[in-house]
């Protein structure tokens, strides 16, 4: 258990007691209580706000190399410190695999050394000059203070990805943690201590929070990761305020597996690309289409191999933890149930299982004989539920992959390399992966397209999301152009079209 035992919020690189509203963090594994969660009350967080705003004002006019080492030395922190304690409360308060909340922040430090390497690197570029002897360039500037929104199901790196970029660019930066995430989140937080005081701040609270945070004149730039519904109202609030946004909403994930694909090598991809995390990450296959040749042969290995996975605590020997809430559960119930009514074969799982009557436990689930009116294929599920399609053809598995309002990502197994690369082309989606699903990479842009977002974080467009580009035009001597006022007479026509003499 952490540290952070009573309700608080962070500004580096104090705890302060939260003034607002509290709520019961519960594990939903065993349902007990694991300590309470304030939020800030509306003059807190106003003053907060001040405060990270006169911060930034020092952190912008740092130098590169010092902002650097000082992001280098938050990553340093975080490499030598033992991790196990903030791990292990997050897996009591979302419920994931103690190797899946281990493994998240593990990979949270090269981040920090990306984007202050990228930063130090990248501060503009030079333009070929217009006019002999003018200076012409273009450099970045912040855009003040960016807000952060989080969800639950990677409640640490994924507002890093983004803050990470934030404070390289030069801004300061309040992180909303989630509901459920927010002790891990807060005891992270001490991490911060070695930046500038009042420069980082990071708030509990629920989706009230979060709206004035995006509406606050003194926030400018937003990162939202969550649903689409909740993301187009946040695009909405920020687009009225003209402050830029990233925004992540989610997606419901098509898989393709060719009959020229190592279906057993797929089939293990598949389990892991749609059960990770009981199938809560916005990146999992939820829908199948397996090529009509191979489809028996896929399906055999694909339900041999979920058997395999062990559903229990996450702080136990299992795969399969328990699903966030009550609500999540029940959500996810609710679509297998209406799958099963509409004629969808339940080939494996679909209830909840009998070793585990108490917490928000789902036995992995395989449906077969889907069809679109069940939801299955068009909703963004979030739960251990994957959907496997038959297919008649490559085309047919494009088009069928194709055909839902989401967009972040695909993935494609194949040997064969023409079929790669036409379904690298024709995939809408933000991201593919052929033969090897759920991988990011810190120097890639990791983000979707339709519903699934606008934006990116990571890579060089993540550090851009945070920084405006600034034109400028420098002459290192003033002289008078040729072209200022007034201009010359014989510039300007008569009535008749004719220059004057």
């Amino acid at each position: 258990m952490t540290d952070i035992l009573a309700p608080c919020c962070f500004l580096a690189p104090r705890y302060y007691p939260t003034e607002g509203p509290e709520q019961m963090a519960v594990d939903p594994a065993t349902l007990e209580e694991i300590g309470p969660v304030g939020a800030p009350s509306d003059a807190q967080l106003d003053h907060i706000l001040d405060r990270v705003n006169a911060a930034q004002k020092t952190w912008s006019k740092m130098d590169c190399k010092t902002r650097a080492g000082l992001l280098h030395g938050i990553a340093d922190e975080m490499e030598r410190a033992d991790m196990r304690d903030i791990a292990v409360t997050m897996t009591r308060e979302i419920g994931k695999p103690y190797p899946e909340s281990i493994g998240e922040i593990a990979n949270i430090p090269p981040v920090f050394r990306y984007f202050a390497e990228l930063a130090r690197d990248d501060a503009g570029k030079i333009a070929g000059t217009m006019q002999p002897g003018s200076f012409q360039f273009q450099t970045y500037a912040p855009y003040g203070v960016s807000v952060h929104i989080v969800p639950y199901n990677f409640p640490l790196i994924l507002g890093c990805w983004t803050i990470a970029a934030s404070l390289a660019a030069g801004n300061g930066v309040v992180l909303k943690a989630a509901p459920a995430g927010s002790l891990c989140t807060l005891a992270f937080m001490k991490f911060f201590d070695g930046l500038p005081a009042d420069l980082i701040a990071c708030v509990a609270g629920g989706p009230d929070i979060g709206k004035k945070l995006i509406t606050s004149k003194k926030t400018h730039a937003i990162a939202f990761t969550g649903s689409a519904e909740v993301g187009r109202q946040v695009a909405i609030e920020a687009a009225g305020r003209m402050k830029p946004f990233v925004i992540e909403g989610g997606g419901n994930d098509p898989m393709i597996v060719t009959k020229n694909a190592n279906i057993a090598v797929a089939a293990a991809g598949a389990v892991t690309g749609a059960y990770l995390q009981s199938g809560q990450v916005c990146t999992s296959s939820e829908r199948i289409y397996v090529d009509d040749a191979v489809y028996d042969e896929f399906v055999d290995a694909f339900v041999a191999r979920t058997r395999q996975l062990r559903v229990g605590n996450g702080l136990g020997v299992a795969e399969i933890g328990p699903l966030v809430s009550e609500a999540a559960r029940d959500k996810v119930l609710n679509w297998i149930d209406r799958a099963r009514a509409k004629g969808a074969t339940i080939a494996l799982g679909g209830s909840i299982p009998a070793d585990q009557p108490k917490g928000w436990f789902l036995e992995p689930t395989v449906v077969t004989e889907v069809t679109p009116d069940m939801g299955l294929l068009n909703e963004e599920i979030f739960g251990p539920v994957v959907s496997i399609v038959r297919t008649g053809s490559f085309e047919d598995a494009i088009n069928m992959a194709n055909e839902s309002e989401f967009g972040l990502g695909a993935c494609i197994f194949t040997n064969d390399l023409a079929e790669a690369h036409e379904a690298i082309d024709r995939l809408e989606a933000g991201m593919v992966w052929v033969n090897n699903p759920l991988v990011d990479n810190d120097a890639l842009p990791f983000g979707g397209v339709k519903s699934s977002g606008m934006g990116r974080a990571l890579g060089r467009a993540g550090l851009d999301a945070f920084r405006q580009p600034k034109m400028v035009i420098l002459d290192p001597v003033a002289k008078e152009a040729d072209w200022w006022y007034p201009y010359p007479d014989d510039w300007f026509l008569d009535t008749g079209g004719r220059k004057h003499v």
